[in-house]
């Protein structure tokens, strides 16, 4: 019979102490995100990049805790925990959000939430924008709900390449080192990409590729080896509160201080130092946590806005979408807050009634079961998107233009 696992939320470290520092950071993050896409912070897009950080170091060190203990990495096991943690929330988003869509939406919104959801589906939506040659920073607008989600897909395609790499370099002993080796040069390589493709005119080639982002969730799992925590350790020292405070605050005036249209050094280093400091700043939170800036993102509110972020980041942009024409008319702050409040109490829906129940709960969400349902799932979407019928293309009638 398969055992499943005990329910425990939050963030924990190789020896299992809880991180909740970690957790705080997850909100902040998610604020940032929330802030920027109601007009209230130039920078808060790079609250993406303090998640890939997080995602690359978390990911990294579960990976390490498990060759550590077995000498090796399942990686069936692996992706079915993600699965398990990430599939429940985003089906119920795009299933609700393409139905709801499809019943009230104008017929440009229900176009692009047709043909975007296979991509969601297949992990692959940020190529997917790409292909389409809509610029990031014009394609925000109010005629997709699923754009957001070009995150997920890096992050998803990380999921399933690193642990391979991580697996293969295990055969060859010297794990930590080796690791660490891997993740700083392909982040080298990620750096120079986007240099060498970026383009003024339009970033979006490289702030959405997965090859030019890859650094961000790279630099995250470099400090996550034990070789450079020594590092680490030894050159703080007992400074690391001090250096904590100023990663915090540089951290912060760049979410205040640029934007992705005119800071155009973003895209030639600005992104890479941005992650660095995003990832050391991680890696002090685990190894000060009693430090004054670990403790303020412990803060309670700050660190459940931290276990629901997942699902307010899949949730607020479809509310921003659907709820922007009924929202017209009342003030900036209140828009944002209205569309807060439906994004947070979503989030806290999903979360509570269906990713900890299937995540934690559901015996049938794993082993051969959860197998089967994982392909019915994506049978299941696969209907939907091919079920819905699309409108019609706007015609233009050329005779009425004389």
């Amino acid at each position: 019979m398969t055992q499943v696992q005990p329910i425990k939320t939050g963030v924990t470290t190789r020896g299992g102490a809880h991180l909740p520092a970690l957790d705080g950071l997850r909100g902040i993050s998610i604020l940032g995100v929330l802030l920027f896409h109601t007009g209230h912070l130039s920078g808060g897009f790079l609250g993406v990049d303090l998640f890939f950080a997080l995602s690359g170091y978390l990911i990294t060190d579960l990976l390490l805790r498990e060759i550590e203990v077995t000498g090796a990495v399942s990686l069936i096991a692996f992706w079915g925990r993600r699965i398990r943690r990430l599939l429940p929330a985003l089906v119920v988003v795009l299933t609700v959000v393409t139905v709801l869509v499809w019943a009230v939406g104008s017929p440009d919104v229900v176009r692009t939430t047709l043909s975007d959801g296979p991509w969601v589906q297949l992990n692959l939506l940020n190529w997917h924008l790409l292909a389409e040659s809509a610029g990031y920073w014009d394609r925000f607008g109010t005629d997709r709900v699923f754009e957001h989600l070009w995150s997920i897909a890096v992050e998803e395609q990380f999921y399933l390449v690193w642990p391979v790499l991580v697996l293969v370099i295990a055969r060859f002993g010297r794990v930590g080192r080796r690791v660490a080796v891997a993740a700083a040069a392909v982040s080298a390589v990620s750096l120079v990409l986007m240099v060498v493709l970026a383009d003024a005119a339009d970033p979006t080639r490289v702030y959405t590729g997965t090859d030019t982002r890859a650094f961000s969730l790279l630099l995250g799992a470099l400090v996550a080896t034990p070789p450079v925590q020594a590092v680490l350790a030894r050159a703080v020292g007992r400074s690391a509160g001090v250096v904590l405070a100023l990663l915090l605050t540089g951290i912060g005036a760049m979410w205040f201080l640029v934007d992705g249209v005119d800071s155009w050094w973003l895209f030639t280093g600005g992104l890479f130092a941005h992650s660095l400091a995003a990832a050391l700043l991680i890696r002090l939170c685990a190894q000060a946590p009693h430090a004054l800036v670990a403790r303020v993102l412990a803060w309670r509110p700050l660190r459940w806005l931290g276990l629901i972020s997942y699902s307010l980041y899949l949730w607020h942009w479809p509310v921003i979408v659907l709820l922007g024409p009924q929202l017209a008319g009342l003030g900036e702050w209140a828009r944002t807050v209205l569309v807060c409040a439906v994004s947070i109490g979503l989030a806290a829906l999903s979360k509570y009634l269906v990713e900890d129940p299937v995540r934690f709960r559901a015996r049938w969400a794993a082993g051969r079961s959860g197998s089967l349902a994982f392909a019915a799932v994506m049978i299941g979407l696969a209907v939907l998107w091919s079920a819905l019928p699309a409108p019609a293309p706007a015609t233009i009638d050329i005779a009425k233009l004389g």
